[in-house]
């Protein structure tokens, strides 16, 4: 038994102690992983011969199959990304940092840029806004972008916003392996094949919107508010911004360029075709919106000029009474009919008979 006191122990431990910890390894830091971000990554997978290889690679991983096989390409699909995840997406993919910059931000115009060995194509996606009617603040389209980063054995799509999920692209042309043999252009193909339909598609809605608000401006009861027009005009110009800049990338791939193989320019060709569908379409429809606004607008005009004719219709006939009440009222001593024991009747009966007069000639001439 230890016979020390206490004081000495605690003397003796504490230095032992102190040596023991400085003697202990110093935990090593967890080597560096890259970010990661599970809403940010929507998909990733290795596509060889045009078949999609087992599993959800990380795209790390991903990219360097790739790399060892020339028959070989990643797709990663990204859905608005953080700076950390994008910063790390670049990095692994070789793109720069005006382009990792470019895809943190959303709102960009549809363009086709390439830098060294990678393209970048831009499109709007756009989706129809179910209502029941509409308003003066309805949301009648919605948009948002995507941006595709194409190189020699990967595709890398970020998208911005809630339109344009590239879920369904991905599973129909997964079924396509003749198509996907032709490598990261395949995915750029299907992927504006789908924005053009999704085009056409809410310009058939917004069509049926359009046809219902001219019944209502043409109808008997008119019950269209000018404000309804306007935005609904507002929203069509928004659905305009996504479709008419697209002709020019699209144009582009579908000529002779560096980009697709030739096997696909035919296939961007008939994108194109639907897009040009697209755009009259409309542009067809921001001019009948045009039409029907100056037809409203026209409508105001007569209703105010009709409600002019009206209230100076009814000035009059007030007016010849007030002329009547205003003479007989000045009780001048000689004045005729003054003593006159009908003369009260007298006045109420010429008042009454100038007031039917005016009304019935108001009546026949559409004053009233």
């Amino acid at each position: 038994m230890d016979q020390r006191p206490p004081t000495t122990r605690w003397r003796t431990t504490l230095p032992t102690l102190l040596r023991r910890a400085l003697r202990r390894p110093t935990p090593t830091t967890p080597p560096a992983t890259h970010p990661t971000n599970p809403d940010a990554v929507v998909d990733c997978a290795v596509y060889v011969d045009g078949q999609r290889q087992p599993g959800r690679p990380h795209y790390t991983d991903a990219h360097h199959h790739s790399r060892r096989n020339r028959r070989a390409f990643v797709w990663l699909g990204l859905h608005d990304p953080t700076p950390a995840v994008m910063t790390a997406v670049g990095h692994t993919f070789g793109l720069d940092d005006l382009h990792i910059a470019q895809a943190l931000t959303a709102g960009h115009r549809p363009t086709l840029q390439r830098h060294d060995d990678t393209t970048l194509l831009v499109l709007r996606t756009a989706a129809y806004v179910e209502h029941t009617e509409l308003t003066d603040t309805s949301e009648v389209v919605d948009t948002g972008d995507i941006m595709i980063f194409i190189g020699d054995r990967f595709v890398v799509t970020v998208r911005h916003g809630a339109p344009g999920a590239l879920t369904t692209v991905r599973h129909h042309l997964q079924q396509r392996r003749t198509l996907l043999t032709e490598g990261p252009w395949a995915v750029a193909y299907a992927i504006c094949a789908r924005m053009v339909d999704q085009y056409l598609d809410v310009a058939n809605h917004v069509e049926t919107d359009l046809e219902r608000l001219e019944e209502t401006v043409f109808a008997r009861d008119r019950t269209a508010d000018i404000a309804h027009i306007y935005q609904l005009k507002r929203e069509i110009v928004e659905l305009k911004r996504a479709v008419l800049p697209a002709q020019a990338p699209l144009r582009t791939l579908a000529g002779p360029t560096d980009g697709p193989p030739p096997a696909l320019r035919r296939w961007f060709t008939d994108v194109d075709g639907d897009l040009a569908r697209a755009v009259d379409r409309v542009n067809a429809y921001d001019d009948l919106l045009n039409s029907i606004l100056q037809s409203r607008l026209a409508q105001l005009a007569v209703e105010q000029n009709n409600d002019m004719r009206k209230i100076a219709a009814w000035a009059a006939i007030a007016a010849t009474q007030t002329a009547v009440a205003g003479i007989y009222g000045m009780n001048f001593t000689h004045m005729p009919e003054l003593h006159w024991r009908y003369g009260y009747a007298g006045a109420l009966l010429l008042m009454a008979t100038a007031a039917l007069t005016l009304h019935r000639l108001f009546r026949r001439s559409g004053w009233l």
